[in-house]
Order: C-alpha cells, then sequence, then structure tokens
C-alpha cells in the first residue's frame, strides 16, 4: 500500500503519512460531539463504535485527499507551497497511490461495519461524504459558494455521523452553531487563499471578491456565537447552568483564531492551529473546563 519514494528505495512512510494528511483526522473528532454532550462519554459499546465511525470516516478522508491530489498533481507543482506535496513533488508516484486509494477504500468500510453493523444511515452518511468530495475534486470546487458549502458540509456529515453511530439526537441550536461555524472555516480558507494566492489562484477564486470573502467570513463567525450562546442556554436545564461560562471562553478562542488568520497564512484551520501552541493551549483548556462541567 505505501508507495516508494522518488529515488527508488524503500517506501516513504512519511511521504505516505502526508499523502493521507493524518494531521487533518483532528477534524473527525466531531462524531465524538453527541456522545460527549449528552453525558454517554463512557458508555463502552457507544464509545468503541464511535471509536470505529473515527477511524472509517477519518480513512475515508485520506481517500478523498488522494483522489484530490492526483487530479491537481499539474496545478500543485505551479503553486508555492502545494508543490511540496507528496504526488506533485514527485515522492510518490500516481499508480501507488490509487493502489492505496483503493485499499484504504476497502479498511474503511471494513472498519464502518465492525463498529456499525447494519446501520445503513450512517453508511448512506459516510458515502455521502465520498460522494460529495468526489464532486468537489471533480469539478464542483469551481462553483462560488457551493464550493465553501461543500467544505461546510464535511464538518456537518461527522457530527450526523456520530450522531447516527450513537443514535443520540442533536440539538437545533447545536446543529446551527456547527453550520455556520462551517462556513467561517470555509469562507475564512477562501478569503486566505485569495490574499495569498495571488500568483497562482484556484479557478474559483477569480469569481470571488475580497471584501465578500471577508463579510461573509464575519457574518458567519457572529451568528456562530450567538447560537452557540443559545445551546448553551438551552442545554443549562438538562446538561449545567455552568456551560454560559463557557461562552467568552470559547470567544477567546475564536478571537485569536481570527487574529491568526490575519497573518500570512492561507486560511486552513488545522495549519492554523497546529502552528499556534498559544492557541492549542487555549484550546485544551476550552476542553478540560468543558469535560469538567459535564462529567465533575
Amino acid at each position: 500500500m505505501a508507495s516508494v519514494s522518488k529515488n527508488g528505495g524503500v517506501p516513504n512512510i512519511i511521504s505516505f503519512i502526508k499523502l493521507m494528511r493524518v494531521k487533518h483526522y483532528v477534524k473527525n473528532l466531531l462524531i465524538f460531539v453527541p456522545l460527549i454532550f449528552s453525558k454517554k462519554l463512557f458508555g463502552f459499546p457507544l464509545l468503541i463504535n464511535l471509536i470505529c465511525g473515527f477511524i472509517s470516516f477519518s480513512l475515508l478522508a485520506s481517500v478523498v485527499y488522494i483522489i484530490n491530489d492526483i487530479r491537481d498533481a499539474e496545478k500543485d507543482r505551479a503553486h508555492p507551497t502545494k508543490c511540496k506535496r507528496p504526488i506533485a513533488s514527485g515522492k510518490i508516484k500516481k499508480k501507488p497511490a490509487v493502489i492505496s486509494a483503493i485499499v484504504i477504500f476497502i479498511t474503511s468500510l471494513a472498519v464502518h461495519f465492525i463498529g456499525s453493523g447494519n446501520n445503513y444511515i450512517s453508511l448512506c452518511i459516510l458515502l455521502g461524504y465520498f460522494v460529495i468530495n468526489l464532486g468537489y475534486s471533480f469539478g464542483l470546487k469551481k462553483i462560488p459558494l457551493l464550493d465553501v458549502a461543500i467544505l461546510a458540509s464535511g464538518f456537518l456529515l461527522r457530527m450526523f455521523y456520530g450522531s447516527v453511530i450513537s443514535r443520540i439526537d442533536l440539538s437545533e441550536w447545536l446543529y446551527l452553531t456547527t453550520v455556520l461555524a462551517s462556513f467561517y472555516l470555509g469562507f475564512g480558507k477562501r478569503r486566505n487563499e485569495f490574499k495569498t494566492e495571488a500568483s497562482v489562484k484556484r479557478d474559483v477564486l477569480n469569481l470571488y471578491t475580497y471584501a465578500f470573502l471577508d463579510k461573509s467570513m464575519n457574518m458567519c463567525m457572529t451568528l456562530a456565537m450567538v447560537f452557540y450562546s443559545l445551546w448553551t442556554i438551552e442545554m443549562s436545564q438538562s446538561l449545567s447552568s455552568a456551560l454560559i461560562w463557557t461562552v467568552p471562553f470559547l470567544l477567546m478562542i475564536v478571537l485569536k483564531y481570527n487574529y491568526n488568520i490575519e497573518k500570512d497564512s492561507d486560511g486552513d484551520p488545522t495549519e492554523i492551529i497546529f502552528r499556534d501552541p498559544v492557541l492549542i493551549t487555549m484550546i485544551v483548556l476550552y476542553m478540560i473546563a468543558m469535560f469538567m462541567i459535564l462529567y465533575i
């Protein structure tokens, strides 16, 4: 499954990990959100099912990344940073990448059935994510607004996937928070690509303006914070009245993220977070505070 390095030597494991975008697996932690907020995190059968779901979704996301890199290899070679991707740089050839994608896809489905059994709704969500993102790779990313909607849908489908596997319903306010936060991240990514990719722009950026992306990003951020605040109020009875105190904490995280995105960045959420130890620390502290409120 692993590919050979450019010089024909032993399999380049590091390049293969980069090809799979393993660091982006952090996005799939959204699968656990319904379980965490139901205060059933330590329900062993459900937790095992969701761990399998996390692995399955992560592997399927890797397949999407591999297909996208194969499709965009030529364009990526002309890009100042994407030229370093394994396929674009020649560290991994296209044929081994295709074989790897097929093996990973089959493994993803196998792990899904181990964790979810005959839960076909969750399978439809999983395959729906794959089909939507396949469409994105094969041309939908060139359509303005639809490209951001597809990026946002990935976050939402992760939460729905976790909800269906665990059979735990999502709060309406939490659903709206996720939708708006996802659009905020999507518009932020496009905005910074518009700003930093002056020489080599993706096609859809020619159909946007910087002002539109900037205003849309900030509108979504504001609404996401409003909906999150309303969610904490709604959950004050069933979970804890202390949830309201996490609002200013989360606001500081969003402001720090906004501060970072104004710097020289392509707007990729994973890159922005992992490059800033302060932001990572703030997120970890928020998660600890949320855990203590819910479980202690």
